[in-house]
């Protein structure tokens, strides 16, 4: 039966989740140069939109209509919402089904917007619309289905993900890594400076997703109930955790703390605790937290000298810090909190499945994306030209400045670049010194 309580929770928790893509959009746009911020934040916005659309047609049958053999992918019983009202659905008993349908829609959105921090200031508008819609559709959907659908391949098999860590971020993770190395470096990466243009903007968003994921993770309990207290609480502790560990790492190395590695770090402590956190206790979400703030601060150093250009740092805060999580969800996970048992409980071979669940995401999500990345390049190419790139995304794709001045009454003026450069040991550093944030 409907329950009220249960209802009005995951109606909030739905408009959490759903303020994080403007979050993101926030963080991602105070990260880059100045003349790329608009394209950059809209990139984020106008994937609520187009998968807003896309999910209620067919993109929600994919991923959660009964399945249509293997546990591979869901039937079309749910195309356009047939037979998703009012009424509770067969995933969760006391909300409507609609509500689960809308809630599972604010992630069907984040991910691939997370994706686009791998190829901020040098994507085509055009094209990157035709990949986001297509990647909702062939990778999200059916590791949405494998992981949380009816009789899902990994869900029967016995891999956790309690909230995304491999529907979510893996897979946004493996996504980028692709994509940063199809869209290729910006014109001038690793000379030019490319420091962040407006960190207070990176602090704001990385506010707004904090505060968006007591939706994402404390929500997925599916209801107002100890779980969801329990979700609420180890978010909170994982992010601090790791958002200390990314400041002190950083403060020890470069001699100076970070405003934005502050950000980054606790970015990845929500990442790393979302598979883990309706299964694990507070203590482990606290070593949970500390290897967040380790491995994804490692991962970006890495980064920075192997020169890949991923602008944002999606693979080595989403990438690792979810596959870190999902694998510490194998060693942490007790039955007392909710159902699930790892290695402390008893339970070794989780670790396996985990494992199994990771390399399954990672593999698919990598190979799709590199396909439809090759195909759409071949057919409209990806990036804009030098020229374009010079000038800013912004004016060259969409004819608007994200900052002007009036002077005297006569016209208007951008706000010139900073021209510092700052130190490329940093984490996460100016995008061109080959640093990021996210």
């Amino acid at each position: 039966m409907i329950d009220s309580g249960d209802t009005a929770w995951m109606l909030m928790s739905t408009a959490l989740v759903m303020l994080m893509t403007p979050g993101l959009a926030f963080f991602y746009g105070g990260l880059v140069r100045s003349k790329n911020v608009l394209s950059t934040m809209m990139h984020s916005f106008i994937v609520i939109g187009i998968i807003g659309v896309l999910w209620v047609v067919v993109g929600y049958t994919l991923a959660f209509g009964p399945d249509a053999g293997g546990g591979l992918i869901g039937n079309f019983d749910y195309f356009g919402l047939k037979d998703v009202g009012q009424e509770p659905g067969p995933y969760a008993p006391t909300i409507p089904h609609l509500v689960f349908m809308v809630f599972q829609m604010t992630f069907a959105i984040i991910t691939p917007a997370l994706i686009t921090g791998a190829f901020a200031e040098r994507a085509k508008f055009g094209p990157f619309l035709l990949f986001m819609a297509v990647w909702s559709l062939v990778v999200y959907a059916p590791i949405a289905h494998w992981v949380w659908g009816d009789s899902g391949w990994l869900l029967e098999y016995g891999a956790l993900d309690f909230a995304g860590g491999t529907v979510v971020h893996i897979n946004a993770g493996a996504a980028a890594l692709v994509a940063a190395l199809l869209y290729g470096k910006r014109r001038g990466y690793g000379k030019d400076p490319m420091e962040p243009h407006n960190i207070p903007f990176v602090l704001l968003g990385a506010a707004l997703l904090w505060f968006g994921w007591f939706g994402f993770n404390a929500g997925s309990a599916l209801g107002a109930n100890g779980v969801a207290a329990n979700a609420f609480v180890v978010t909170f502790v994982a992010a601090s955790t790791a958002m200390v560990t990314w400041v002190l790492l950083s403060w020890q190395l470069n001699g100076k703390p970070s405003a934005v590695g502050a950000a980054a770090g606790a970015v990845a402590g929500l990442v790393a605790i979302t598979p883990a956190a309706g299964f694990v206790d507070t203590m482990p979400a606290i070593a949970i937290g500390v290897g967040a703030g380790a491995f994804c601060y490692g991962a970006v150093q890495l980064r920075i000298k192997l020169k890949l250009d991923d602008s944002l740092d999606v693979v080595g805060v989403h990438g690792v810090g979810g596959a870190w999580g999902a694998f510490a969800t194998g060693i942490f996970a007790v039955a007392t909190v909710g159902g699930g048992a790892g290695l402390i409980d008893g339970e070794a071979s989780q670790m396996g499945r985990q494992l199994v669940g990771i390399g399954a995401t990672m593999g698919y999500s990598f190979v799709m994306t590199f396909i439809i990345l090759k195909v759409i390049d071949k057919l409209f190419g990806l990036r804009v030209s030098d020229d374009e790139e010079e000038i800013g995304v912004d004016a060259a794709q969409h004819g608007e400045r994200g900052y002007v001045f009036e002077i005297g009454g006569t016209g208007f003026v951008g706000i010139p670049e900073a021209a510092a450069e700052p130190a490329a040991s940093e984490a996460p550093a100016p995008a061109g010194s080959g640093g990021g944030g996210l």
